[in-house]
């Protein structure tokens, strides 16, 4: 039996996916880290998996941590483990996720969630293998393989200072970018015939009589902006809604909210409540509200705005006028800017940085 179980969700043929599956291959046996980029639902956490059980540490532990799931603290105990009352709650020690994945693959997704102080960390034991557990002060080694992934564009927020860019650096020994489905129209029908038969399988039925060709042009036309997760879901919902194995799947519901009763918006509680109205009401029958609250159609409206416009290009202008504005009302301090705008020191050195802004902000002594 292959060590490997082809998983349902890595299947293909579209020219781009097969040219992922050959680059897999070739970086699989190195022990060298891995950054998995691709929208939500592409399989990042699939490819992660191939990458270990293809490679030499197939039969050591492969650990998985989300790093959006936890907050700072949470996720520097999970990674690095905790010394016994390294804080309240820690009654005894415990191993981390890098020592229980020491000789195999730790898998981090997510990643461009993680804080300055974590990816610090990271840093450090990719660079060196060693770490220290939350509260201690003994230094340990590890040896493992890491595999990152991320749906961010990590350079992009390395440039504005949201990423450590040595950090990025070192994770780049080579990056796997993994194409949506929306550009893999060929692996559509081939997905969702998989998917329609496992859950045909699933709810006991005798067979799957595949899908009708409005069905399955439905299928081919939408763009899937969840991509594999969300054809899997399309699918399966399609198939035991159908709950005929002897008649094709002929309706294809992309948007299980859909609805005439769905609510239109969300109700929310007003900041001030009109006063009752009195029994004794003037010959007219008007309510009168009181000044100080404020009629619904004394709203303000939103300044006219000009059309065709370029987005990025009025976005990015917005950007450099605050900063602009937050130096000059900082006298060019860039510690005071950066406190002015919410950022932190290096942060805003990015967006100068990105912006050319650097000479036209020179530092002020404190």
């Amino acid at each position: 039996m292959s060590r490997y179980r082809q998983q349902d969700n890595l299947l293909g043929q579209a020219n781009s996916f097969l040219e992922v599956l050959e680059q897999i291959s070739q970086i699989a046996p190195l022990n060298k880290p891995v950054l998995v980029i691709g929208e939500r639902g592409t399989g990042k956490e699939l490819i992660a998996a191939r990458l270990h059980y293809l490679s030499q540490r197939w039969d050591q532990n492969y650990i998985k941590l989300n790093c959006a799931a936890l907050n700072e603290n949470l996720l520097e105990s999970e990674l690095f483990g905790y010394e016994a009352g390294a804080f309240t709650g820690a009654a005894k020690r415990r191993e981390g996720r890098f020592e229980v994945a020491h000789n195999g693959t730790l898998f981090l997704d997510e990643l461009a969630n993680t804080s300055g102080l974590i990816q610090e960390k990271l840093l450090r034991v990719i660079e060196y293998g060693e770490f220290e557990r939350v509260g201690g002060s003994k230094t340990l080694k590890t040896d493992v393989r890491l595999i990152a992934a991320t749906n961010e564009d990590l350079p992009a927020l390395a440039d504005a200072g949201e990423f450590r860019a040595d950090l990025l650096d070192r994770l780049a020994f080579d990056v796997i970018t993994i194409p949506p489905l929306r550009e893999r129209r060929e692996d559509i029908m081939l997905l969702a015939e998989t998917f329609a038969i496992n859950m045909a399988r699933e709810l006991e039925m005798e067979l799957f009589s595949g899908f009708t060709e409005k069905a399955k042009q439905t299928l081919l036309n939408y763009h899937w902006p969840g991509n594999i997760r969300e054809l899997k879901n399309v699918v399966e919902r399609a198939v035991y809604r159908c709950n005929n194995p002897h008649l094709p799947v002929h309706q294809i519901i992309l948007d299980p909210f859909e609805s005439e009763f769905r609510p239109t918006s969300r109700t929310k509680t007003r900041d001030r409540v009109l006063p009752a109205a009195s029994t004794e009401q003037s010959d007219n029958d008007e309510l009168s509200i009181p000044e100080n609250v404020v009629s619904p159609v004394e709203t303000r409206k939103p300044d006219r705005i000009d059309y065709p416009l370029d987005l990025k290009d009025r976005s990015q202008q917005f950007e450099i006028d605050m900063i602009k504005q937050a130096l000059a009302d900082s006298q060019f301090n860039q510690k005071r800017t950066a406190e002015k705008l919410s950022l932190t020191y290096h942060q805003l050195r990015g967006y100068l940085k990105k912006y050319n802004l650097l000479d036209s902000a020179q530092e002020t002594a404190e």
